[in-house]
């Protein structure tokens, strides 16, 4: 029994070409569905309904639907144009799209012109970027250097003892 539902599984097409064009089925599909009660089952379904639809007749058109039909269209023609808003709406409902990519685009672009402005005003970039820290060596000698003349005076008053 486990292998019969195994081979039910992609037997809908199969069962569906059987429908259609019975002399050109598979071997292998006609005795799946002698054998699997629920495989039958569908196919005298599917047979059933295609029966059903062959006997089924369509309506036949009102003599007037036409003569109707281009009656509302001249109306519709005529008919005052609406608000801007309604244009607009009906555009963007029922048109084809391409009128959006322009706003779209601007739209993205000053979304990303705001976006970085905001970024530049929180990271400070107007200001000078600060300088490099010295090591301790360089700031001594740059303090001796500044101190010239305070050494020279303390170099002077020793040399007097």
């Amino acid at each position: 029994m486990e292998l019969i539902k195994n081979n039910c599984a992609g037997m809908d097409a199969k069962l569906a070409s059987l429908l259609l064009d019975p002399t050109s089925a598979q071997p292998k599909v006609l005795a799946h569905v002698e054998e699997c009660e629920g495989c039958r089952r569908a196919l005298d379904e599917l047979r059933a309904t295609m029966t059903l639809l062959e006997s089924w007749q369509a309506p036949e058109p009102s003599p007037y639907f036409l003569t109707r039909l281009e009656a509302r269209m001249r109306e519709e023609r005529a008919a005052e144009p609406a608000g801007w808003f309604a244009v607009l709406r009906a555009r963007l409902v029922y048109g084809t799209g391409t009128q959006i990519r322009p706003l779209a685009a601007m739209a993205m672009t000053i979304m990303l012109l705001v976006g970085g402005g905001a970024y530049l005003g929180v990271t400070d970039w107007d200001k000078p970027p600060a300088a490099p820290q010295q090591t301790a060596v360089v700031h001594d000698l740059q303090t001796l250097d500044n101190n010239a003349q305070l050494l020279d005076q303390l170099e002077a008053i020793s040399s007097n003892n």
